[in-house]
């Protein structure tokens, strides 16, 4: 069965393990989720303590802390998620260093943004649109969902956030693992 909005990865041949799997917090809302053959990374964020990202309306954030691995000591990812197109979620070493054809599964105004900086892979959902991601036997379905960058009084003039399902799915059994990604706030809350 092909869906709409599908994703197929170049096949690695081997079979995804589905008994087990890492979250690592990298640091701010950036972690690196190793599961079923699938390493994803969420809203990459690398630049070092006391550096600053643009927030938009000439306001900046100061990183506070460095993040746990550099750019470099990645594995290979598979794709970026990414909740929102702000500083503190993209910022500038991400956008220098993530390769422009790196599938991003992101918000409609987050993927126009990427697009206008050369990236080629942006996929783009509004909430409760999904897309499904394959490699190999097993398929990880996204589906976007409402998210809040903040308190209601200051939303109207913050970017479109997504929160995130995560559906694992392999073809040879029934095995389903979910996991929720909320974003809130500079963090990446995550309940499987």
């Amino acid at each position: 069965m092909t869906f709409a909005h599908e994703i197929i990865l170049p096949s690695t041949g081997a079979s995804a393990d589905m008994s087990r799997g890492s979250i690592f917090f990298i640091g701010t809302a950036t972690v690196l989720i190793r599961y079923a053959g699938f390493t994803v990374l969420t809203d990459p964020n690398f630049i070092h303590m006391h550096e600053k990202v643009d927030l938009g309306y000439g306001l900046s954030a100061t990183r506070q802390t460095n993040p746990a691995l550099e750019i470099h000591e990645l594995p290979p990812v598979d794709f970026v998620l990414l909740s929102h197109f702000h500083g503190d979620h993209f910022d500038q070493v991400a956008e220098r260093e993530i390769e422009k054809s790196l599938p991003i599964v992101t918000t409609p105004e987050a993927a126009e943004a990427l697009r206008q900086r050369g990236f080629v892979a942006p996929h783009a959902l509004t909430t409760w649109e999904d897309i499904s991601v394959v490699k190999d036997d097993v398929r990880l379905r996204i589906t976007a969902t409402p998210g809040r960058h903040g308190p209601p009084v200051v939303s109207f003039a913050l970017p479109e956030v997504m929160g995130s399902m995560f559906e694992f799915q392999s073809g040879a059994s029934d095995r389903c693992l979910r996991m929720y990604i909320r974003p809130y706030q500079g963090l990446s809350c995550i309940m499987a």
